[in-house]
């Protein structure tokens, strides 16, 4: 495997409730178990429907049980379906994204087994992560008062923070989630786009460490 003077890093823009980003988070936490100490990933939050207000209406819950069976299919994780018997559900990211923020604040080195927790309440455990009580419950499986947690979360800084990375992730061109960049040395450097298979993002980071000129 490629060795590098400095581990290399990519910047994973995911969303916890994306379903497609529950499947290829196991991916990315595969990826970096491989290439242990060689590899570092930081996690970056994308806008999707990160600021809805009405509730889902019956023919975007049939959308939305296509693709997580579709999802399901491909990655063979759980998923709860009871979710798309809710009548009045409300399909808003933004305060998990928020809590996601504010726990990558207080233990950055666990931001992507944070993410995953996240996704599995979601999608496994049919938990709604749009409750700040909910979102809690997550957060109490990392060693995190209550109080500490819920300060952060509801702070103004925060929600800034996330304004203004939901931003930079625009304009890098991660319009649709989960993406996947190489921190170039001109920039991030797109590797997928998508769903894809573990062999296929580790080609890919091998042949961006090699157009980048890492030695062996």
């Amino acid at each position: 495997m490629t060795h590098v003077p400095h581990p290399p890093t990519l910047l994973y823009v995911t969303n916890p409730m994306c379903a497609w980003c529950y499947g290829f988070t196991y991916v990315v936490r595969r990826l970096k178990a491989l290439w242990h100490g060689r590899l570092q990933v930081r996690v970056l939050l994308g806008d999707f429907q990160a600021y809805a207000t009405e509730p889902l209406q019956q023919d975007t819950k049939e959308r939305l049980a296509v693709s997580w069976h579709r999802v399901q299919q491909r990655t063979s994780l759980p998923f709860d379906y009871r979710f798309f018997l809710e009548k009045s559900f409300v399909y808003k990211t933004e305060p998990a994204c928020r809590a996601l923020l504010a726990m990558r604040l207080l233990r950055p080195v666990l931001s992507l087994e944070v993410l995953r927790a996240l996704h599995s309440a979601f999608y496994a455990d049919g938990l709604d992560i749009t409750k700040p009580e909910n979102l809690v419950k997550v957060t109490r499986l990392f060693g995190i008062s209550d109080n500490l947690f819920m300060t952060l979360y509801e702070a103004d800084e925060i929600m800034e923070q996330l304004e203004e990375e939901f931003q930079f992730v625009e304009q890098i061109g991660a319009t649709s989630f989960p993406c996947v960049y190489f921190e170039g040395p001109e920039g991030p450097e797109l590797l997928t786009k998508g769903y894809c298979d573990l062999d296929e993002l580790e080609e890919r980071l091998l042949q961006r460490l090699e157009v980048n000129n890492y030695t062996a």
